[in-house]
């Protein structure tokens, strides 16, 4: 089980390495003004996307499934799990809409302003503290 766990913060960080960078690219996308670059990001943001973000959140997903499983009626009798899992549905709503803000990019009809990516980048930073801090203390 230590090394599941050890494979499930492994690819929590991966996950959140390319859902903290996916956003900042979005704003040097939303910035750019030659075709070049545009292009250039679109590519960067598929391949961030599809080899990074997606399948370490998938690994994440599977590997925090089988722990929970080991354990199943002390995790969801624990109210900071069902909060912890909560918050988990927030990231990946936040995941499934990058990909909907990299169409818009893709098919150049993206309307937001840098601005926007800038403020949308900070929110995981303050779900991930909520999830290690709910993790780590078990508060109630």
């Amino acid at each position: 089980m230590l090394w599941l766990k050890a494979f499930h913060i492994i690819s929590i960080i991966t996950w959140f390495a390319g859902i903290f960078y996916l956003p900042r690219l979005f704003v040097y996308h939303a910035t750019a003004t030659d075709r070049i670059s545009q292009d250039r990001f679109v590519i960067m943001e598929d391949k961030l996307y599809r080899i990074i973000m997606t399948p370490s959140a998938l690994v994440a997903l599977a590997c925090g499934a089988v722990l929970v499983s080991a354990d199943p009626k002390g995790y969801f009798a624990s109210n900071w799990f069902l909060l912890k899992l909560g918050l988990v549905a927030l990231v990946l709503a936040y995941h499934i809409y990058c990909k909907t803000l990299m169409r818009q990019f893709s098919q150049r009809e993206a309307i937001k302003s840098h601005k926007f990516y800038r403020v949308y980048n900070e929110f995981p930073v303050l779900i991930l503290i909520s999830i290690i801090l709910l993790v780590e203390l078990q508060p109630f």
